[in-house]
């Protein structure tokens, strides 16, 4: 075994890189245990070091010592929605799928309230954790600058703004919401409402938007009376029905902007004697376990919530690993598509 490399004192990163014929980031990305490469290069990279005899310098060694080996998978929501909505088990569960491989722990952290978060914001301050994934984030929540003033690496579930700052994981809310108030304005409905989630979040924002253009492609001019803003609860979808039957009570459709929404707007309607889809057809937004167990099953977009969940986990790891050339303008966003069924 050679223990030096070719210039003669200790080997570097560089050489490394060219015995085990990789670029230099991919080396600093085995070292540092990043799941995004290869096992055929980890073991070139590996046996590179062994025969060069490679030992990462101080500086490299003491940042490895003071990792967590932990991430925070922070929602800033009250726990009686994150167990009423399906769409944060998915993102659980792709987080879950992305660190399997890895030592790194994950620390779920509800924040709902103005005291959980200063419980949070105390915990981050004391640096117990490597990274943070935050998800289902309104305008003017404090905590993204925390973290940025912390300097803690982060990445965000769906974006804040048009203009997100931070590495952000989202699916095409706009898109989804257009094809399926397109899917209704195609069945030959003609007064077709929205419930809106809460407007202070930028996804709920895109899926409104995406029911305008939807309407104008069509020829459709928008009567405001047709849209009634939810909350992403079973009874804000309950209420917002209410309000969109005394409104306009010959709807003959409604696209929810999520299947708990379009689940409350179903009792609602029922109990208004309306038939659906007869009278009115109903589609939901995110296509959960809700859409599928729903009488008459949901037509539903459907989002890749567990790939959202799993990519931001691997965007994360790579910014803790030191990847931020790759990373740090990072904005991924994914496709979503409507599934049709029995409610339209």
């Amino acid at each position: 075994m050679n223990g030096h490399g070719r210039s003669g004192g200790r080997p570097t990163l560089e050489e490394v890189a060219a015995r085990a014929r990789v670029g230099r980031g991919t080396v600093s990305r085995v070292i540092n245990g990043s799941p995004k490469v290869s096992e055929h290069t980890r073991a070139a990279v590996e046996a590179a070091v062994a025969e060069l005899g490679y030992v990462p310098n101080r500086a490299a060694r003491a940042l490895a010592a003071n990792r967590n080996d932990a991430i925070a998978l922070v929602i800033p929501e009250p726990e009686a929605r994150f167990f009423a909505e399906p769409y944060f088990s998915e993102v659980v569960r792709g987080v879950g799928a992305a660190l399997a491989e890895t030592d790194v722990q994950l620390v779920l952290t509800l924040a709902g309230s103005d005291r959980e978060r200063r419980r949070l914001a105390q915990y981050l301050s004391g640096h117990r954790v490597d990274g943070v994934l935050l998800v289902s984030v309104h305008a003017g929540d404090p905590l993204p600058e925390l973290l940025a003033e912390l300097g803690i690496p982060t990445v965000i579930s769906g974006r804040r703004s048009a203009v997100e700052t931070l590495p952000s994981v989202d699916s095409d809310n706009l898109a989804g919401a257009a094809e399926a108030v397109g899917h209704l304005l195609a069945r030959g409905r003609r007064t077709v409402a929205t419930i809106t989630g809460p407007l202070d979040v930028y996804g709920a924002q895109c899926r409104l938007d995406g029911y305008r253009q939807a309407l104008a492609a069509a020829g459709h001019p928008v009567d405001e009376p047709l849209i009634a803003v939810g909350d992403f609860t079973e009874d804000g979808g309950r209420r917002a029905m209410r309000e969109l039957l005394e409104r306009r009570p010959g709807l003959d459709a409604v696209f929810a902007a999520s299947d708990v929404m379009a689940a409350g707007a179903l009792r609602e309607l029922r109990a208004a004697g309306r038939r659906i889809p007869q009278d009115v057809a109903l589609v939901g937004f995110d296509d959960s376990v809700v859409a599928r167990h729903m009488d008459p099953p949901l037509t539903s977009v459907r989002q890749p919530i567990e790939e959202m969940g799993r990519t931001m986990a691997q965007v994360l790891l790579a910014r803790i690993a030191g990847d931020t050339a790759e990373t740090a303008e990072a904005s991924v966003v994914l496709p979503n598509r409507l599934v049709v069924r029995e409610s339209s």
